[in-house]
């Protein structure tokens, strides 16, 4: 699944700039390519002492601006070259334009920024590019600072979820409540549902095959309501046992909220 970076920003307390995303930037699709780890290894290998891989998109850039503050230039740490592929279907069809196409970086498990689109160049760096999206862009920096290259980068995703059904109203007796979960750069393990903002917790249960450690996961639990309101949340936990936390962290650009109160959803049942 992808995700961007600033899914989630609208829920912070601060007005993070940038779309005000709740949880509309992210999808899950079927890409097809080639891993990029086979390419390196076609070509002879990575020599000793990298750390970083590099990759730089095809946008054409306006002349007369330095370029370093406007090109789409992202590095990774080597390990992310084990999942990396070089996409050019999208659930069966050629990559679009508007999607990346034709040929786009997907690195499962990382932040939308880092899967590349119109890939022109992979390279292998000792250090992390300088350009300006990755030195002080898409950093994890104080409400109120600015960015630096040692703050943390928006790198592997966290574990996360939220309730998709009901949003607003149903109708009293047996209610069907479901959402997605999925467990960032790890498999997601398991999902809970409270009906009263987090103070009592019921495991809910998986819908449909795992399609593998990078894909969400649909769940769902069917519960008996009375009239009333209530208060849904969801919370996430993967395989090594990371929990989705109750708050986000919050940061000057909003990125990264996984936070499981801000994702809740406040219902009438009627």
């Amino acid at each position: 699944m992808l995700q961007c970076s600033g899914n989630g920003r609208a829920l912070f307390a601060h007005e993070a700039s940038g779309t005000q995303w709740e949880t509309g930037a992210a999808g899950c699709v079927f890409w097809s390519g080639v891993p990029v780890k086979a390419v390196v290894e076609a070509l002879g290998g990575i020599v000793d002492g990298l750390a970083y891989m590099t990759s730089t998109g095809g946008e054409e850039l306006p002349a007369g601006l330095d370029p370093k503050s406007l090109m789409v230039e992202r590095s990774v740490p080597l390990g992310a070259l084990d999942q990396a592929i070089l996409a050019w279907e999208l659930n069966g069809e050629p990559l679009p334009l508007a999607h990346g196409g034709p040929l786009r970086l997907v690195i499962p498990g990382y932040y939308g920024v880092n899967n590349v689109k119109y890939v022109k160049q992979v390279a292998f760096t000792a250090e992390q590019t300088d350009a300006a999206i990755q030195a002080s862009g898409y950093r994890i920096r104080p409400v109120g600072q600015g960015g630096a290259p040692d703050q943390p980068s928006m790198w592997e995703m966290n574990v996360k979820s939220w309730i998709t059904q009901p949003l607003e109203q149903a109708k009293a007796g047996r209610v069907r409540i479901q959402g997605v979960a999925f467990g960032g750069a790890k498999e997601v393990k398991g999902v809970e549902v409270s009906l009263d903002g987090g103070k009592r917790w019921q495991a809910a249960a998986f819908v449909g095959p795992s399609l593998g450690q990078y894909a969400w996961r649909p769940f769902v639990l069917f519960v008996d309501l009375k009239p009333g309101n209530y208060s849904l949340v969801s919370r996430a936990t993967d395989v090594e046992g990371n929990i989705q936390p109750q708050e986000g962290l919050a940061n000057e650009r909003g990125y990264g909220h996984n936070g499981w109160r801000d994702h809740g959803v406040s219902m009438s049942i009627v």
